[in-house]
Parts: structure tokens; sequence; C-alpha cells
């Protein structure tokens, strides 16, 4: 389809409206002034692109505000034209856009960081593809396709248990495994069937929320545990354990805390072992991102302790396999507890993907699942690196950082207070957008942030880095 279209626009790339929102921008006035018309073809991406000269990925990204707005429609096969039925716009002329709506999306922002998410783009897909094809080719298919055991499929929680056992130094077997959809759930049962309403949980401060918010929800209240260079801080521990008599659990992630990555020291584990088995509470190990690890080996968990009586050790595939994939587990040595986890989750969950569990058990058996990590270890710390040079480039003078040994995130801290929500407003306008440190604090915002790296490229870093240290000061 020919499609020849006169677009006249200047695009000023200096700070102000991001590039693919003045393309955005052009195309609705030109809809509004008649000059493109209901039905009317646009030109593709990559000719729009060159015609521009802007990077094929920013006219996509402008495309995409136009789709959703309803300016625009998709034809499969087709191409892009403009809309039939066109959204209301009153005062269109003189309307100048807000730039906080227009970020109001996901999709709106060009660069987002995260948590520390991998990098789907390297995940094995093809290979789960296959084994999940495969798995219904088998002669005994139909078996799979009735209820299974609530705990999960009992060939693939074998292969979890050997796993811990053989690299984590855990000592447990398929029957002290409950397979979840995702740790959040696993956080979620651990809660329900280990709280009850005026128990007291201790909390990393910072830490992470998602885990507060499923204590709060089974009746529990917070004690916020400070963390510095060494972890958590046991000092604060022991003294909330002398003055409080209700405390059920202390919830942790020893291995690189979240936000801030570090990891809880030799001694302060050994001190939180002996307080566990003092006072009776459970320690709930939320081991987020044990595989990536960049030096010798990963440290081992508190669980792996023999000494430890009383844990809940909680782990996830989603970073290992593919981030959509919502596979988790959690480990516990006490009979009763799991029985009551089994209990809950027939009640909200009969079982889990049974045919998933036994796919990606299959590329566990075939050592795809190792190749994977091998492979995805190299490029995350490669990656790392990179980060480390423009950080050490741009943000040297104006922060404080530690290169971290795994994981895929960084924690940065200005040298000077800075406002984070307000920094936050001023990155969106160039559409990046990062994690506010009131999402990981307790009460009083710290200053520091958490830069997850995994998913992005390192243009995409590099930009976001550069941008931040505009707003930080020497």
């Amino acid at each position: 389809m020919l499609r020849d279209w006169n677009f006249q626009i200047e695009l000023k790339s200096e700070y102000g409206k991001p590039i693919y929102l003045q393309i955005a921008d052009a195309i609705m006035n030109d809809i509004h002034s008649g000059r493109l018309k209901a039905g009317d073809a646009l030109p593709g991406s990559r000719n729009l692109s060159q015609l521009l000269k802007v990077n094929r990925n920013t006219v996509v990204e402008a495309l995409n505000v136009l789709l959703n707005e309803g300016w625009l429609i998709s034809k499969e096969r087709k191409g892009t034209f403009v809309a039939d039925f066109l959204p209301s716009e009153p005062n269109f002329k003189n309307k100048k856009l807000n730039e906080s709506s227009e970020f109001k999306h996901k999709n709106q922002f060009r660069i987002q960081f995260d948590d520390g998410y991998p990098d789907s783009k390297i995940a094995p897909i093809e290979e789960l593809a296959r084994a999940y094809r495969q798995i219904f080719n088998r002669k005994a298919k139909w078996q799979m396709m009735g209820y299974g055991d609530e705990l999960g499929d009992i060939e693939f929680r074998k292969n979890i248990a050997q796993m811990l056992n053989h690299q984590r130094a855990m000592h447990t077997n398929e029957d002290q495994i409950c397979i979840t959809r995702g740790s959040q759930m696993a956080m979620y049962l651990t809660a329900q069937c280990l709280l009850n309403e005026g128990d007291f949980v201790m909390v990393e401060n910072p830490g992470y929320k998602p885990a507060w918010k499923a204590f709060e929800n089974a009746g529990a209240r917070l004690l916020p545990v400070n963390v510095d260079e060494d972890g958590l801080i046991i000092e604060e521990v022991a003294n909330y354990l002398k003055k409080n008599k209700k405390i059920k659990a202390i919830y942790i992630t020893p291995h690189r805390q979240y936000p801030t990555t570090v990891t809880l020291s030799l001694k302060r584990r050994l001190e939180l072992v002996k307080l566990s088995n003092e006072y009776g509470f459970t320690v709930i190990e939320d081991d987020y991102d044990n595989e990536f690890c960049f030096g010798f080996r990963p440290i081992l968990p508190l669980s792996s302790l023999p000494e430890l009586k009383n844990y809940v050790y909680i782990g996830t595939m989603s970073k290992v396999v593919a981030p959509a994939l919502r596979i988790g587990y959690l480990a516990c040595n006490n009979h009763s507890f799991i029985e009551k986890i089994s209990e809950l989750r027939k009640i909200i969950d009969v079982q889990g993907d049974n045919i998933m569990e036994q796919a990606v058990l299959q590329l566990i058996k075939d050592g795809t699942v190792k190749r994977h990590i091998k492979k995805a270890t190299h490029f995350y710390k490669n990656k790392c690196h990179s980060v480390a040079e423009i950080l050490s480039q741009y943000l040297k003078d104006k922060a404080d950082y530690k290169i971290p040994e795994g994981g895929l995130a960084f924690w940065i801290v200005p040298k000077k207070q800075v406002d984070w929500f307000e920094i936050s407003e001023n990155l969106k306008l160039r559409g990046i957008k990062i994690i506010t440190p009131d999402n990981y604090s307790f009460d009083k915002i710290i200053n520091g942030i958490r830069l997850g790296y995994g998913s992005l490229s390192e243009k995409e870093l590099e930009e976001s880095i550069i941008a931040l240290s505009e707003f930080l000061q020497v």
C-alpha cells in the first residue's frame, strides 16, 4: 500500500517534551486539522523513522501512545490507520498536554527502572515452549489433565529439594516443599498460616513492602529493624525481643538485602539463629535472586544452618527462566506448618500449573536451566561492570554506591540529601521512571534509590544515569 505523506514537524532534542510525544502531538494535530482523515493509512514505522531521522523504536512508542488513546487503530497485516471514531478533545487548539498525565500508563515510559528484573530477551523461551508441546505428545498426557497435588507436582518438588540440598546446603525433601505461583504467593501462604491477629513481625528497614502487606493482611503488626553495611542490625532485634512477647517471626533478605543489596555478615547470621532458637520466632528467609552470583559462589542461606529450628525459606524460578513464569516455592522443616499450607492452597488455588511444572522440570533434567544460568550470569556480570563504568563517569562525585557481587540492581545514595519525588517528576518528563524511596521505606524516607539494570539496555542505562546525574549535587 502506497503511503506518501508530507509529514512536517520540527523535532527538538533539548530538555523538554520527549521526541516520541512530539511526534504523537504532531500526528494528533494533523488529524484534528483534517490533513489526516478517518481511515487514512499512516506510513510504516520504518519509513516514518527514516523520514524523521529518528530511531524506529521512538516512532513505535509514539504510535503506541496514539493507539492507546484511540486516535489510531491497527489492522493485522495491513498497517496503522486513523480511527473512524476519534476521542473527544474539546478546545483542542488551546490545550497544552499535561506532561504528568501523559506518563500515566506504563507503556508511555521509554525507560523504566525496576526492582531488578531479568532480561526476558535472553530467557530460554523457545526451549520452554518446545518442552510444553512435548508434554502434550506424551502417551500419558491425559493423566496430567486432572487435579494434582496441591503442594505441586511430586517430581518437580523432588528436583527443587535436590537443588536446595546440593547447591544451597539445605536438608529438605519433597514433603517439605510447596510449589506456588510466584514468591509473593509463597509469602501470602506463609503469613496466613503462621500469623494471628495481634502478632508482631520484625522486618528490615528499608525493605520489601509487598511482603509487609502480606503480614499486615494476616493481622500482624510490623517492627522495623534498621540495616547498615553488614545487613540487619541484630542489637535492634534483641531489644525488640526483650520488650515484646508476641513476636512471631522476622522477615529477611540476607543474601542481598532488598533494596540495599548488602549481605548479612556471618557473625550476625549466627547471632540471629541463636535469638530465633532462644525466643522461638520463625525466620522467614526470602532468597529472591540466589542464582546470579558474580563471585566464587552464593552465600549459603540461613535455612541451611542445621542449628536453626524454625524457618520458612522462599525462592522463585521466575528470574531463572522468565519473569512471566509464575513459579515460586517455599520450604519448611515443620510438618504441621506444611499441612496448613496445603489446606489453604486447596481453598485459594486447588493446585499449581501441573503442565508448566512438568515443562520446567524437563528443562532442569536436560540441563537447559543450568546452561541458561551460566550464560545469564556471564551476561549480567558484564552488564554490571558496564553500569559501574557509567556510574563512575557520571555519579562518582555525586553519590555513593558499591558494585554488587551478584543480583540485578545497584543501590545509589546521593552524597547530599535530595527530593526524590521532585527528581522523579522531572525524569518522567523525559520518559524515565524510577522507583522512589517511599516504596521501601518504613516511615522516614531514606536518601537512597534502587536501580535495577538487568532488563534495560546499556544505551537506556547510560541515558537515564546521565539524566539522573543532572539532579544530584556535588
